[in-house]
């Protein structure tokens, strides 16, 4: 087989990590991919390999970025952690406090810990929303104040796949007047230098790469086989894991996902854009001392309690286990991220990757425009192993 030439650099010690994108992409894993990877600031890896888009036309470059999904949550995360650590945010205290409208249908004593946990209850809007409400952030915000409870609150966990970053955006907007898309770029991204954004300006359509179909699989066949069902036929838990996915019908980016009217709006869970170098630059910061660039992100006490084990067990709308600390997905022995205990960071579908190591003060990044569909991405872990083998 052919290999792709890979672009950007290694430190010599790194180099088997340029060969492992290129194997990837020659065995048809991805089309396009950009990995980043730094020890004690400093980077070590920023490659980038294959194209933009599906006919293979546009080259993945320097600068390109893509749509990241799940780790904008952590990106929300740690917005929201930022006004804790200031003192504008209370963990405990009751969401209601400071959005009054979301008390509703007995939701009032619900704290914000809760959707950092997903612990709240809301993955999913019951009532059919229509087109493109996804779109439409007071929409969403309404749909989600009015929505019961699932389970009762606190007592299980389930993956809010699309609905946290409303829940946390929303909570971010009533404490500080901003967008969680504003607040992220005037005082997060925009200041440290971390090139990811939560809607994008038209400008920036040229350096975007193209969301492309996952390949043919038996976990991703198995998933659309479970969400290509009318809602309006099913009740109780079913409904709630199909809605969470379906509920409006583009909730997830799909039939979207390319679009200009997708870029733009502010979808914080799912629709965050960034490339590889972004990702590792934030949890560079993460790794160490909360701070990047004379940036000041997060203190360690935040930091600290961030990743400390909140919930891990069973989850109501994946279905499997998982582990999360304050926003952040924590390492399990299911999925490793390394052999560190303190590990943590977030994927994104498809296989898309942040995360930090505070033991090695590594920061990790990969992004691509692809992937795969399922939970356990093997050449990713297989990444990270070689990350390790390194160090």
């Amino acid at each position: 087989m052919t290999i792709p030439e890979v672009h950007g650099h290694c430190e010599p010690a790194f180099e088997p990590l340029r060969s492992a994108i290129g194997d990837i992409l020659a065995a048809g894993s991805e089309v396009g991919v950009a990995l980043a990877v730094s020890v004690d600031e400093q980077p070590v890896v920023d490659v980038w390999a294959g194209h933009m888009d599906a006919a293979r036309t546009r080259p993945w470059r320097v600068d390109t970025i893509v749509n990241l999904y799940s780790i904008g949550k952590a990106v929300s995360a740690v917005c929201a952690l930022r006004l804790v650590d200031a003192g504008a945010l209370d963990l405990d205290a009751p969401i209601a406090r400071y959005w009054p409208e979301f008390a509703q249908a007995g939701k009032a004593r619900i704290p914000v810990r809760h959707l950092l946990t997903h612990q709240a209850a809301l993955p999913a809007v019951g009532p059919a929303l229509e087109s493109e409400a996804v779109l439409q952030w007071d929409v969403m915000a309404e749909a989600l104040a009015a929505q019961a409870p699932w389970w009762p609150p606190g007592e299980r966990h389930g993956y809010h796949v699309n609905t946290q970053g409303f829940l946390l955006g929303e909570v971010v907007r009533r404490v500080t007047g901003k967008t969680l898309g504003a607040y992220l770029r005037d005082e997060i991204a925009g200041p440290a230098g971390i090139d990811f954004f939560v809607g994008l300006g038209s400008g920036l359509d040229a350096r975007c790469a193209d969301v492309l179909p996952a390949a043919p699989s038996p976990e991703g066949d198995e998933l659309r086989r479970q969400l290509d069902v009318d809602p309006a036929t099913l009740s109780g838990v079913t409904r709630m894991r199909v809605n969470a996915y379906r509920n409006p019908p583009e909730l997830s980016g799909m039939g979207i996902v390319n679009t200009r009217r997708w870029r733009a709006a502010e979808v914080p869970s799912t629709n965050g854009h960034g490339h590889a170098r972004a990702v590792a630059r934030l949890y560079a910061a993460l790794a160490g001392d909360g701070d990047i660039g004379g940036v000041h992100l997060l203190s360690p006490e935040i930091i600290a309690m961030a990743i400390d084990e909140q919930v891990y067990a069973g989850n109501m709308v994946l279905q499997r286990p998982t582990r999360f600390g304050l926003g952040f997905q924590l390492t399990q022995p299911e999925r490793r991220l390394g052999p560190n205990p303190r590990a943590f960071g977030h994927f994104g579908a498809g296989g898309s990757l942040g995360f930090a190591d505070p033991d090695t003060r590594l920061a990790f990044g990969y992004v691509m425009n692809q992937g795969r569909a399922g939970w356990q991405h093997r050449h990713v872990r297989h990444l990270i192993d070689l990350v390790y083998a390194t160090l």
